[in-house]
């Protein structure tokens, strides 16, 4: 076991990492900050509301992006920021949200959501699942038809978005038209160390893994849980039901394999609309490179858009 990988020393490496993600997220300008996300893709406009959504957890704040059609009761698509499930990354998925608001003509809501390791495993996909039950239930008194109603996530939020839709499956609702999981973490049952990529040097280190799985998922014998490692081979259980997906991987993310293996386990129930594999690109390839962050959005903002056409 590595020193990263023992619970103390991990949990005081995600703090400390949150620490300094916060002094990043207050800087006035420069990259990384608060500005620099909303100035990305200026023709879509930031029409935003904030609302307190709450769960058994704790509360969750929520940033709810608006279309710019005056559509009445559209459609809603809940996203989860990615983060290593330790960094609370909110603002860095705003391009996205307003990408998405606009091409797909739906309502966003990107969901604040509890990190590790403050709250771990399973507290993040407790709260996710609560938070995207509760704009179901009330999204006629919020201006969107919460029956129409996606969920999707980059990385960490992929999959804490492939949980919800697995708890939805198991509890009976609600009604999910469309998973987006788009280079998500999907297997943290199998050591980093034993994972490979496409590339010598990929973004994802096993070093960041032990922070990230020992910060969520402490103890080792339980990041095999479903709600965790949906692409692990020890779980079997019968998908057929879930909610459909739509899954995007990086050519040279480490986290590609486990990707491909859970898209063909949703291909196997039936519920895989797309795999979409994103060629000469690494984990969050969206935040720096243009041109694929346009190509890929546009492809998950079609996506949303489909499923909820007739």
């Amino acid at each position: 076991m590595s020193l990263l990988a023992r619970p103390a020393v991990a949990s005081f490496a995600a703090k400390s990492m949150q620490r300094l993600t916060l002094l990043a997220d207050r800087r006035a300008s420069g990259p990384g900050s608060r500005a620099s996300w909303h100035a990305r893709f200026p023709e879509f406009p930031r029409d935003v509301s904030e609302l307190t959504v709450p769960t058994s957890v704790a509360p969750a704040q929520v940033t709810v992006y608006r279309p710019a059609t005056d559509v009445p009761n559209p459609p809603v698509h809940v996203n989860f920021h990615g983060g290593g499930y330790v960094l609370a990354l909110t603002e860095i998925d705003d391009p996205f949200c307003r990408f998405v608001a606009a091409e797909a003509g739906v309502v966003v809501i990107n969901v604040d959501y509890v990190v590790a390791p403050q709250h771990p495993f399973p507290a993040p996909p407790r709260q996710a699942f609560e938070v995207v039950r509760w704009i179901a239930e009330h999204g006629a008194e919020h201006g969107w038809d919460g029956d129409r109603l996606t969920v999707g996530g980059q990385s960490a939020g992929g999959g804490l978005a492939a949980a919800v839709a697995r708890q939805a499956l198991t509890e009976g609702g609600p009604s999910i038209a469309l998973q987006v999981l788009h280079y998500a973490p999907l297997d943290l049952a199998t050591n980093a160390k034993d994972k490979r990529a496409a590339v010598a040097k990929p973004v994802l280190r096993p070093w960041m893994a032990d922070v990230f799985d020992t910060s969520y998922v402490p103890e080792p014998h339980r990041r095999a849980d479903p709600l965790v490692s949906p692409a692990h081979p020890s779980d079997t259980a019968d998908l057929k039901g879930i909610a459909p997906a739509l899954l995007v991987t990086a050519a040279h993310d480490l986290l590609r394999a486990e990707g491909v293996r859970y898209a063909d386990r949703l291909r196997a129930a039936n519920a895989l609309v797309d795999h979409h594999d994103v060629a000469d690109a690494d984990h969050g390839y969206d935040g720096k490179d243009e041109e694929k962050a346009r190509e890929t959005y546009a492809l998950i903002a079609r996506h949303v858009r489909q499923a909820h056409t007739p």
